[in-house]
């Protein structure tokens, strides 16, 4: 099949309901990304979220609890203890999570995750959650991002109101991290069979990686059953391993998300860009995220101000002038 043809069939195959199949997801990964054809693919992309997701935008909104050195050492990650470039260590308070969570609910976000450092005690996380949950008014779903847990915690985790996960088989795991991707599959098993929803994208993307480890960490979130997908840059921080390596260029970031919106099809209607990217959106995008506290693609990083300067108005905005209308909660 000619570019082009791929692409119809891809929109096609969306249509139906169906996820794209590894072959067809690599082919659609070879365009050139500054092609004409590529262009193409972006306009089917923003076609099937039209049809999908009916034009309604959300944010994900992340709230980083703890800044500490991880043991683990992820190749990308800032928290790396060998790599020595956390000086202070630092974490939010109940009454400063709880201050963040209001004021995401008052700005319209759909999504709120606790994200914590691997190690962090999941019981700690389940108090905090309640405290969310109770003092934190709203229509909003709230999930967390901690480190690998069983069945057992899973019932916790709903009964303290949380609704999601975010959770993923990373790309390059066990290589350009110190994970056993098995544990990272159990944690997977454990939310699928769970009342829990999976939320898990493509990630950390980079220049060093090929369109067959893509493709595979896409069909990895999908087998999991993930309700939401996406894409998610690796940001080079000074002082890891891959720090030096430059991050991958925005028209080839977003063919990739434009392509991950075409091979979900209809089993996960909203796919979500971070960083943001207005190409993305633009090409069939629904999803932003915006963050606040721990943030592991910087330096030393504790903020109380928006990561990168994307705040909820600026989410809105790039929504709004791409033909979105952004909602806090599921039509």
């Amino acid at each position: 099949m000619t570019n082009l043809e791929l692409i119809n069939s891809a929109k096609e195959s969306a249509l139906a309901g169906k996820i794209l199949d590894k072959e067809h997801i690599i082919a659609l990964l070879d365009i050139d990304p500054k092609s004409e054809e590529c262009k193409k693919l972006g306009e089917a992309a923003r076609e099937i979220a039209s049809e999908f997701c009916k034009d309604r935008a959300y944010i994900w909104a992340a709230i980083g609890v703890d800044y500490k050195p991880c043991k683990m050492n992820c190749h990308y990650c800032s928290l790396g203890e060998k790599w020595g470039i956390v000086k202070d260590e630092s974490e939010l308070s109940e009454e400063e999570i709880v201050e963040i969570a209001n004021e995401y609910v008052q700005n319209g976000v759909r999504w709120i995750v606790l994200r914590t450092t691997e190690f962090y005690s999941v019981d700690k996380l389940i108090k905090i959650a309640k405290r969310v949950r109770k003092e934190v008014p709203g229509e909003y779903e709230l999930g967390a991002n901690i480190g690998e847990f069983d069945r057992e915690t899973t019932e916790k985790m709903v009964e303290a109101g949380l609704e999601f996960v975010y959770h993923n088989l990373r790309i390059r795991e066990g290589k350009d991290t110190n994970f056993d991707p098995n544990d990272r599959i159990a944690t997977l098993e454990a939310i699928k069979n769970s009342p829990l929803k999976l939320g898990s994208f493509v990630e950390p993307i980079g220049i060093e990686h090929t369109n067959e480890e893509i493709a595979d960490a896409f069909l990895n979130a999908m087998k999991f059953g993930a309700v939401i997908t996406g894409g998610m840059a690796r940001v080079p921080v000074s002082g890891t391993p891959l720090g030096e390596l430059p991050a991958i260029l925005e028209e080839r970031f977003a063919q990739i998300v434009a392509i991950i919106r075409l091979a979900a099809g209809s089993k996960a209607p909203d796919i979500c860009v971070h960083k943001a990217s207005k190409l993305a959106i633009n090409w069939g995008a629904n999803v932003a995220v915006v963050e606040k506290g721990s943030i592991s693609r910087e330096a030393n990083s504790m903020s109380k101000s928006y990561w990168n300067g994307f705040d909820p108005d600026l989410a809105k905005k790039w929504f709004n002038d791409n033909g979105y209308q952004v909602f806090s909660k599921e039509k």
